[in-house]
């Protein structure tokens, strides 16, 4: 009998496939299958299978960027829709708040003192939070009320009206909203009707009136005194705007 020689070990590296292969053989006049195994080299891809393997994998690569970059542009289009900046004051559109009415909403960036109260960290403070502020009108838009001056920030305002000016309850919000702002940076704002602009500057002077133009001129040698004046119920307009400019001169101060 022919004695085989002994199966050489193959090895992961050297990248042979083992194949079966069975046959019948007869022996002592009884037939057997044998299964041998045999070792075959693996086929290698030729460069045309190789080149149609390459465009596929390209393919592949455009499409899901196509997909990375639309959802990108979908992302900024909607943020941009709906987030923009007046004056470095940033705002965002908000329909969710109050139902069926756009709202543009905006934060101060401020602090919580020792007592608790917050400050737009003007006066001092120790604890970092942020406040929402809610504008009816868009900010873009307040720009068609005329506002001759600058804004200056003292700790104590005095508001004079010389009407309600209820106008279907926006007088109130307005009203309510401006105090609110210069709450949040620390200053006190009183009513009263007898005050009048003060000249040596102790106070800032606000005065709502009925005009023929809304708008808001400032007025006196310091720069305290204010006239708001109010043509056809335009009171959140005006009020809005002087808020703006209150915001944007309270950033350029907290970046001081």
């Amino acid at each position: 009998m022919e004695k085989r020689g002994k199966k050489k070990s193959v090895s992961k590296k050297e990248k042979k496939v083992i194949e079966d292969e069975i046959f019948q053989v007869e022996k002592n006049g009884e037939e057997k299958i044998v299964r041998e195994e045999i070792l075959s080299e693996p086929k290698t891809p030729s460069a045309e299978q190789l080149k149609k393997e390459k465009k596929t994998l390209i393919k592949v690569v455009i499409v899901l960027m196509g997909f990375i970059l639309m959802f990108i542009a979908f992302y900024l289009v909607n943020y941009y829709s709906t987030h923009f900046t007046v004056e470095g004051v940033k705002f965002e559109v908000d329909k969710t708040t109050l139902l069926g009415v756009t709202l543009y909403k905006t934060t101060i960036p401020g602090m919580i003192n020792d007592e608790g109260n917050f400050t737009a960290g003007i006066y001092g403070a120790s604890k970092q939070v942020y406040y929402r502020i809610w504008f009816r009108n868009d900010p873009r838009l307040l720009t068609n009320v005329p506002f001759d001056g600058e804004i200056v920030l003292l700790k104590n305002i005095v508001l004079n009206m010389t009407d309600s000016f209820n106008c279907n309850g926006n007088g109130i919000i307005a009203i309510a909203n401006l105090q609110k702002v210069y709450n949040l940076i620390g200053a006190t704002m009183i009513k009263d009707k007898n005050a009048t602009c003060d000249e040596a500057g102790r106070y800032t002077f606000l005065r709502i009136s009925e005009g023929n133009e809304t708008k808001i001129t400032e007025y006196n040698q310091n720069g305290e005194c204010y006239e708001i004046g109010i043509n056809n119920c335009e009171i959140l307009p005006a009020t809005e705007k002087f808020m703006l400019e209150l915001l944007i001169k309270i950033n350029e101060e907290m970046k001081k």
